[in-house]
């Protein structure tokens, strides 16, 4: 018997999904609004949660971290009277298991739910995420602890993987820990960054040639899917794959057979395939530009990466991380960062993702020289100058006056309180849920301190 969550505004609609599970034997539980669903989710285990995305106190679609965050992670079933496409993509990425209209016929809710417990059966009797090796990935963050759960499912699998998401995100990251945690980890790991592939020489790089096969090629030479027989290949940048490249790939794909170059057999290749990408693959094949067929094979299964600016509660993780790394390289002790570096980099936008931001790390200790200590003049200087002009827009520098008195403790404390208030706002980009999590401060308490400084936010 699994236990059912049902979060909706309408008493009708958490009636007849109550009925509904209760038939299927499962024990059901409903609230009316956020603030009542999702203390009753984190005091009681559910295995699925029903959740409508318009309700009295927020949008549900922001409670899905929050709800996947907990040490049970609920599989998510959105269901709402409003169909809306980018709220249906926004909600998988998100990591909610499917999204349904209230529309949907008790058939289709059945199976969506029977589908999603079989899931959830399947990945409780799989691999913890706990045991996880990661090599770097650092998931302290909702969003990233749903991917987590993806890599472990992944790793049991031998299905084609694709990961999306921006620049410097850790897709390789990613590929690796599947290949780690798989059954091919004793295989090799091979690299192919299709951006990089040289047009004249694309097809010899990835399926080899014989001595003579071309002016130049004065010996044989094994191509990278050769190598990657009994180990992962990992296709970097695959929207870069030329056009009469991903033909011809497809098909080596499906047969794992492939025709080095001047060759008149082919040749077999056992080969586990994870491919990336910053591009988006459904518009380029909407335009021709990439096989449509193709897609569909490479995202048997799919990971999207979240970028650091939507998942704050990583960043100090990873630095501390990285920092740890670049002292073990030199030869030295990690060195400590001060609290001012920490809001600097807490601050920051990080349009360059993790890879900015190890840069950035890079920079620092080399600037730190011998000290002991990394302070925001160790920065790069356009985080600095970043900093310095989000901290003038904020707050308004006030008139400097001889007259004016020195400020009381109270005063101050207020002054102080209201700053980091307003930085909370910044980094979360003006959502509460998210400024929640960042402070560790509770929602009602959270709501409570904005009105007393005249703050808004959002949800």
């Amino acid at each position: 018997m699994a236990r059912i969550l049902i979060i909706d505004d309408d008493q009708l609609v958490c009636d007849t999904l109550s009925d509904l599970v209760a038939l299927k034997g499962h024990e059901a539980a409903s609230a009316r609004d956020l603030g009542s669903g999702l203390p009753l989710a984190r005091d009681k285990a559910f295995d699925v949660v029903f959740l409508d995305v318009r309700m009295p106190d927020g949008n549900g679609l922001e409670a899905i971290p929050l709800l996947k965050a907990l040490s049970n992670s609920p599989e998510i079933i959105i269901i709402t009277g409003f169909g809306d496409p980018d709220g249906a993509e926004l909600a998988i990425k998100h990591g909610a298991w499917d999204y349904l209209e209230k529309s949907a016929t008790a058939q289709e809710i059945n199976l969506v739910l029977a589908r999603a417990l079989q899931y959830r059966q399947g990945k409780q009797a799989g691999q913890d995420t706990a045991s996880l090796q990661l090599e770097g990935l650092v998931a302290k963050s909702p969003q990233m602890k749903a991917s987590l759960e993806l890599i472990a499912l992944a790793a049991r699998s031998e299905a084609p993987v694709l990961i999306t998401g921006e620049t410097g995100t850790g897709k390789e990251l990613v590929a690796l820990a599947i290949h780690n945690n798989s059954s091919r980890v004793k295989g090799s790991f091979v690299v192919i960054d299709c951006a990089a592939l040289p047009p004249t020489l694309a097809e010899s790089v990835l399926f080899g040639h014989v001595k003579g096969a071309f002016t130049g090629a004065e010996r044989a030479r094994d191509g990278l899917v050769k190598q990657g027989h009994g180990g992962t290949i990992f296709m970097d940048e695959v929207g870069e794959l030329p056009e009469n490249l991903q033909r011809i790939f497809l098909r080596v794909l499906e047969t794992g057979r492939f025709r080095p170059i001047g060759m008149s057999q082919e040749l077999s290749s056992d080969f586990r395939l994870i491919a990336a990408t910053n591009r988006d693959l459904d518009q380029m094949a909407a335009q021709g530009h990439f096989r449509e067929d193709l897609l569909f094979r490479l995202r048997s299964l799919s990971i999207h990466l979240p970028p650091l600016r939507q998942r704050p509660e990583d960043i100090l993780e990873l630095t501390s991380h990285h920092l740890r790394k670049i002292a073990t390289r030199r030869g030295q002790a990690p060195l400590d960062f001060s609290p001012e570096f920490a809001r600097l980099l807490m601050a920051y936008s990080w349009p360059g993702n993790v890879r900015e931001l190890i840069h950035a790390l890079e920079r620092a200790v080399a600037a730190a020289g011998e000290g002991s200590e990394l302070l925001p003049v160790h920065l790069p200087i356009n985080i600095r100058i970043f900093a310095a002009r989000s901290a003038i827009s904020r707050e308004p520098a006030a008139a400097a006056s001889p007259e004016q008195p020195f400020p009381t403790w109270r005063e101050a404390k207020q002054d102080l309180e209201a700053k980091y208030l307003r930085q909370a706002l910044a980094v979360s980009g003006g959502n509460l849920k998210k400024a929640s999590l960042l402070t560790e401060i509770s929602l009602p308490r959270l709501y409570e301190l904005l009105r007393k400084h005249g703050l808004k936010g959002q949800g």
